[in-house]
């Protein structure tokens, strides 16, 4: 009864754990790899002693997330080319589309996260994401309530300074604009391109060095959708199929042959097209391959 009891309290807050240790990791990967970790430590508690398991559990996984963080920081520090997020596939169906966080899980924000300490990132999330109190942070992260409160502080500020505030676009726009871009791409209709893109348009392409792309980020209209031009070609499209997708909550683009090639995310603002993110390494393509095989 114990092990069935554990399990079903663990599967009943597993979207909110996920959502929570993907925040901190940005990894789709690391985060299933934490979760079984910490379903193995959650295994061996005595029940009894758990007073409130949203609490619990939430801290359990903020450890281990932040161990696996802490180790994959060098990693990600000799990476070749910007480091960005694993795509989050999503659907209508998808438990972690629930949760009220569509920013939150937003690439835009996974990648102003990346610009935080370890300490600042979970504090951020369990704080400012999901409404958990000081004294629970505290306990995850292994710190002061004091600290903790400064920690949350530091890292508010940081994020409020650097990031966008724009209205929301409704989903009509959303799939207008998107299907606007697809055409003009396909098309070769530059002018057309041109218009939906914003003046600052951002191009940046995750490959780590593995395949190929830009090492640095790609700005302004005129080059970005040179870029376009080039990527989305009609011959270089002839033996590839293009999927309309939702990943981290934002338009997005499978492009696949005999395996997965990329996964280009769209982000808008004022209706305009203001971000690609281009994922172009194949290691994180694996998860987005396996997610879009499942949802099947």
């Amino acid at each position: 009864m114990s092990a069935e009891e554990h399990a079903e309290r663990f599967t009943l807050l597993r979207p909110l754990l996920f959502t929570i240790v993907y925040e901190i990791l940005g990894s789709v990967t690391e985060s299933d790899d934490v979760l079984q970790n910490s379903y193995l430590r959650w295994a061996e508690v005595d029940l009894a002693t758990v007073r409130d398991t949203k609490s619990y559990l939430a801290q359990l996984v903020t450890r281990q997330a932040l161990n696996a963080l802490r180790t994959s920081a060098r990693r990600r520090e000799d990476y070749i080319g910007p480091w960005l997020p694993e795509p989050l596939l999503l659907d209508e169906n998808d438990a972690s589309a629930d949760v009220l966080l569509a920013e939150s899980v937003s690439m835009a924000m996974l990648v102003l996260l990346e610009t935080l300490t370890p300490d600042e990132r979970a504090v951020f999330v369990l704080h400012e994401v999901f409404g958990f109190g000081f004294r629970d942070i505290a306990t995850a992260v292994g710190k002061s309530v004091a600290t903790v409160r400064q920690v949350a502080h530091r890292a508010r500020k940081h994020i409020r300074a650097r990031r966008k505030r724009f209205e929301p676009i409704d989903a009509a726009t959303t799939a207008r604009v998107t299907e606007q871009f697809l055409t003009a791409a396909a098309t070769g209709d530059l002018d057309r391109l041109l218009a939906l893109l914003a003046p600052d348009v951002t191009w940046t392409a995750d490959s780590g060095g593995k395949t190929t792309a830009a090492r640095r980020p790609v700005v302004g209209a005129e080059k970005v959708a040179a870029v376009l031009m080039s990527l989305f070609h009609p011959e270089r499209l002839a033996d590839l199929r293009m999927q309309r997708v939702n990943c981290n909550n934002t338009p997005a683009i499978l492009i696949s042959g005999e395996r997965l090639e990329g996964v280009f995310l769209i982000e808008m603002a004022d209706g305009k097209i203001t971000n690609f993110y281009a994922i172009r390494n194949p290691d994180k393509l694996l998860a987005v391959a396996a997610l879009r095989q499942i949802s099947r």
